[in-house]
């Protein structure tokens, strides 16, 4: 049995797949965020929820071992204009309904959010959640044809999504902010605005980003604090002939027109 806490520099492959083609992986990537959400008191999150493991505009990131089917965290890109509304839409749009013009206007030449982020304990303090999945869901956006990325961010992962690049969004909410999940919360908009140059990323994590986006099949060791970890990187998306971003981008415009608020939809970044 594979133990990679037992190994003096852990080993990992980071799996890229759109949610529709591995539903076993969907359920593992359900399972584990939900537990961790759970360690946290949360429970009432739209990422804890199973309807986009069928929406076709759902991409998928995991963390997992390179021997047994476990999985040790993960992140999503969704896509605007998929089978269901952006989850900071689904969060936010019964406290701001301009989050759904926003959307609409960033969607004419495609946009996203990368939502659901998560990792287990057993990988806690190697970057994996706070810096190298959110770097590799930035990087498959240019595979993907989107031009911006939301992400509706917990306190302790603002200045993650600022590395590569992300603004404050001050136009909703309260100068971008909203209480929630819970009032003593507070939930920060941000938006990336160039994901195919990245000009407001630092140094550092826009290098890492580029070198994902050439090589899509790599081996790093990564560092972080003093400590090492292996990535096995297979971000190359499989299937992607079957991605149309054009007809997703024309199905957010009828979206747009028969939006649905459901105020009981929660996500957390």
């Amino acid at each position: 049995m594979e133990d990679i806490l037992h190994s003096l520099t852990p080993e990992v492959r980071l799996r890229t797949f759109r949610a529709i083609d591995d539903p076993e992986s969907c359920d593992l990537f359900l399972e584990g965020h939900a537990q961790v959400l759970s360690s946290i008191g949360i429970t009432k999150v739209t990422s804890s929820k199973h309807e986009w493991t069928k929406d076709p505009a759902v991409f998928v990131i995991v963390v997992e071992s390179l021997i047994e089917k476990k999985i040790f965290g993960g992140i999503r890109v969704h896509v605007a204009g998929g089978s269901e509304p952006l989850p900071i839409e689904q969060a936010t749009g019964a406290m701001d309904p301009g989050i759904f013009d926003l959307v609409w206007r960033c969607a004419h030449e495609g946009t996203g959010e990368i939502c659901g982020l998560w990792n287990s304990g057993e990988i806690a303090g190697y970057g994996i959640g706070t810096t190298f999945l959110i770097r590799a869901a930035v990087s498959i956006c240019n595979q993907i044809g989107i031009q911006t990325l939301f992400a509706l961010c917990a306190p302790y992962t603002v200045k993650s999504v600022a590395c590569v690049g992300m603004e404050l969004e001050s136009s909703i909410g309260n100068n971008g902010t909203f209480y929630y999940p819970k009032l003593d919360l507070i939930a920060t908009t941000m938006l990336l605005k160039d994901v195919p140059t990245l000009n407001k990323a630092y140094d550092e994590d826009r290098r890492a980003i580029f070198k994902i986006r050439e090589e899509l099949c790599l081996t790093h060791v990564q560092s972080l604090k003093g400590k090492e970890i292996i990535i096995h990187y297979e971000t190359r998306i499989p299937n992607l002939d079957e991605w149309d971003l054009e007809g997703t981008i024309n199905n957010a415009k009828n979206n747009f027109k028969k939006r649905q608020i459901n105020e009981n939809n929660i996500n957390f970044f």
